[in-house]
């Protein structure tokens, strides 16, 4: 057992929250960073001469460090962005709308989040670019047979998650990259469900881009990461520009751009975010990646055995190699579920888990997610566990 729950100040407010797919909680050390910096050296980034401002240059640049190291990627292939969304847009809009051409095919599943999904829609619109589908296995994973069945000579792109955010399955990246970079298609990660949990590698998985947010690994919203390999990051071309990454301009035909990092952060960085962000490193570093990912399948795996116990509980991703959990109650709408267990301050996703065409797959619309992190316990799912085993109870106070 990881035994950090006294670091959270939310978890000192009776809660039980199953809901860390989404967000997760943040623990004091983050929380003292981002304070700090605001009470005490609340200076711009690049752009002051005077010594807070040279504090946050300092601390703003070492939090980069921080993110290459815990990913081992270069310091130059690190920008700083909002989040996972925004990485991904950056990727397709910034990067890929310059290189495909009409009926080149990118290569999707359909349990990916709309944020890997939609940037894609987008430029199949525009360039007359071909979505297609690798096709996912009896429990909804990915296999490399079936990302060898639908690779094609018209193939340029694989962006898939490394974990998917519904059915939890743990994708084989190291092998989607080789068989990939063998015929000249790039890989995007969206390892928003994925860093936060397991140890990611970017050199020795070989991954060309990989995009994943601060606040589902304890660090603060609004901070996220694009990482990119040098190369193909010198060829992104910037979505947004202005002050920060722009060397010198003079007129429309004279505009003049720093090198990488800086290139492809325009305007003022969260700065806060990005030291709260290092801080979670830290603190995720310290507690050590592959302790979590072992405590999170021990829990998982303790949940499953009582769920699969309760006859009116259909579990969809029975097979998932991550904390994730998805199941609907017969008969229950989900979202009736999750509202039962408000009342008892037990925190839970229901919907669609903005997985919308996942449903074409599974036949199932939405489902109750229950998505856990290191600091979960036992006790928790015991008490969850003992308010779903009485369907009627639920369907009593539901009408």
């Amino acid at each position: 057992m990881i035994d950090k729950r006294m670091d959270f100040p939310m978890l000192k407010n009776d809660i039980i929250y199953f809901d860390n797919g989404a967000t997760t909680f943040k623990p004091d050390v983050v929380i003292d960073a981002i304070d700090d910096y605001y009470k005490n050296y609340s200076a711009n980034a690049h752009r002051g001469d005077y010594s807070i401002s040279y504090k946050v240059d300092v601390l703003y640049e070492s939090a980069r460090k921080k993110v290459a190291n815990f990913i081992n990627a270069n310091f130059d292939e690190v920008i700083f962005t909002s989040g996972t969304t925004d990485s991904l847009n950056m990727i397709a809009e910034g990067f890929f709308k310059n290189i495909l051409e009409e009926n080149d095919e990118v290569l999707l599943t359909k349990s990916e989040h709309a944020s890997n999904v939609l940037p894609w829609f987008k430029l199949a619109r525009e360039l007359n670019v071909k979505i297609k589908y690798i096709d996912l296995d009896d429990n909804l994973h990915v296999t490399m047979d079936n990302v060898k069945k639908a690779i094609t000579n018209k193939t340029k792109v694989i962006s898939i998650a490394g974990i998917t955010n519904v059915v939890g399955d743990e994708r084989p990246i190291d092998d989607i990259c080789k068989f990939a970079h063998a015929n000249d298609i790039f890989v995007v990660i969206d390892g928003a469900q994925l860093v936060p949990h397991k140890k990611v590698d970017v050199k020795k998985s070989d991954i060309d881009f990989l995009a994943f947010s601060g606040h589902k690994m304890c660090g603060p919203t609004g901070i996220g990461v694009l990482y990119g390999k040098r190369e193909f990051l010198e060829n992104l071309e910037p979505v947004r520009l202005g002050g920060g990454m722009n060397e010198s301009f003079d007129n429309e035909y004279e505009v003049y751009l720093k090198d990488l990092p800086l290139r492809l952060e325009a305007g003022t960085p969260n700065i806060a975010g990005a030291l709260g962000l290092a801080k979670a490193i830290d603190y995720l570093t310290n507690i050590g990646m592959d302790n979590i990912s072992e405590h999170e399948k021990k829990l998982k795996s303790y949940m499953i055995d009582k769920l699969i116990k309760l006859p009116f509980v259909d579990i969809i991703n029975l097979e998932s190699d991550s904390g994730i959990i998805s199941f609907n109650i017969d008969g229950i709408f989900s979202q009736d579920v999750a509202f039962y267990l408000s009342k008892y301050n037990i925190c839970v996703r229901a919907g669609n888990h903005c997985a919308k065409i996942l449903k074409s797959k599974t036949g199932v619309k939405n489902s109750i997610r229950v998505s856990l992190y290191f600091y979960n316990t036992y006790e928790e799912i015991d008490k969850f566990i003992s308010l779903i085993s009485d369907k009627e109870k639920i369907l009593k106070e539901m009408i």
